[in-house]
């Protein structure tokens, strides 16, 4: 932790935001034992201004890349040799993540992009100061992956064996986030703050969490495209965080008869989003087909909410999951729906448990965690 002031020091002679309008930048880059046919790809963007790629030929061992950028953003460089792009969209792709900032960004390295040193991007330095903090728990994280990797079939069906493997990536998890939670408290005013908390979040930031880390931000940071964006889906979660009151929805069942959650009031009501095309999904509906079987009919109920469009293959995966509680869609809208609208859902698998009154009282529970939660409010 005694890095952190250290940081605070490079942060207080950095810039956080440079001057509006577009800014000039410069990256040249040395591979000194990268022989050609070589590309360098610049890939760019965030929530808002979508993905953007500029690219480069390497020559001689060095390439150039020139062209502006409207404000301060992470980015990454990937190198692709002999014309394989399709490395471009795996996780073996040779590159390395930096800032995209205003001036001269130099990488130097002998035979890779992962390897390079960078210099000339105070933002680059600091992400990187906070990647040291982390290498721990992302080489814990990496080595618990690839056990998974090597585990056979019939190991990874076992509930054992998964519920020891999600124990022990939530403890690797809960340690990551007390590394980002110290620093973003520590460089409350840095940009690698705001992506770092964003990071954190996730797919599916959880509101009591990430909304006071979001405040501790300084105002540059949150007037950024991302963090402005970043804070209107906190208010979005904040309407259906743990304790608000549910927002009311009408969907359609698979005959098209229209189904209101407020028709459930009075009881224990579990809105599950899901798609027959989400693997996370149809490997989370054997735990909550039990838990059904379980509770059913003790003042307890299921709505099933799908993003789909395709009516068949919507059926066909209701069928073959055998789900036997009341399932809704838009199949028009798919996940524009009325029920993804209002209650912000962002990835799936996500659910919340609804009171009978009406409020929110958990969120986001996953096998031995919604058998415990139900268990809790239905002894």
């Amino acid at each position: 932790m005694k890095i952190y002031p250290i940081l605070a020091l490079l942060l207080a002679a950095t810039p956080l935001a440079q001057a509006q309008g577009p800014a000039k930048f410069t990256l040249k880059g040395t591979l000194a034992k990268v022989e050609g046919p070589a590309v360098v790809y610049l890939v760019r963007g965030g929530v808002q201004q979508g993905t953007k790629f500029d690219s480069a030929v390497v020559r001689n061992g060095t390439f150039e890349v020139r062209g502006t950028t409207a404000a301060p953003t992470r980015a990454r460089l990937l190198l692709v040799r002999n014309g394989n792009k399709r490395r471009l969209y795996t996780f073996q792709a040779d590159n390395t993540t930096f800032y995209l900032e205003k001036g001269t960004t130099v990488f130097t390295s002998a035979d890779s992009l992962v390897h390079a040193t960078v210099s000339g991007s105070p933002l680059s330095a600091q992400y990187r100061a906070l990647a040291a903090l982390q290498a721990s728990t992302a080489t814990r994280r990496q080595a618990l992956w690839a056990e998974y990797g090597a585990a056979s079939e019939e190991q990874r069906k076992s509930p054992v064996f998964q519920q020891q493997h999600d124990a022990r990536l939530a403890a690797i998890k809960a340690d990551a986030a007390q590394v980002v939670k110290a620093y973003i408290k520590a460089n409350s005013n840095s940009l690698v703050s705001l992506d770092a908390l964003m990071d954190l979040g996730g797919p599916v930031p959880q509101y009591a969490e990430i909304a006071p880390l979001f405040e501790q931000l300084g105002p540059a940071a949150k007037a950024t495209p991302d963090g402005v964006a970043f804070a209107a889906t906190l208010q979005g979660l904040k309407r259906v965080a743990i304790g608000a009151q549910a927002p009311e929805f009408t969907l359609f069942s698979p005959e098209g008869k229209p189904v209101s959650l407020a028709s459930f009031r009075g009881k224990y009501v579990l809105v599950d989003f899901w798609a027959y095309w989400c693997g996370p999904c149809r490997r989370e509906n054997p735990n909550v087909v039990k838990v059904y079987d379980e509770y059913k009919g003790r003042n307890f109920e299921i709505l099933g909410v799908t993003l789909d469009t395709n009516q068949e293959k919507w059926l066909k995966a209701i069928k073959d999951d055998g789900l036997t509680w009341p399932q809704l869609a838009d199949l028009k809208k798919g996940d524009k729906n009325e029920a993804v609208t209002s209650y912000s859902v962002r990835a799936v698998p996500q659910n919340f448990l609804v009171d009978p009154d009406g409020k929110i009282v958990a969120t986001n529970l996953r096998g031995a965690e919604l058998k415990a939660a139900v268990a809790r409010f239905i002894p």
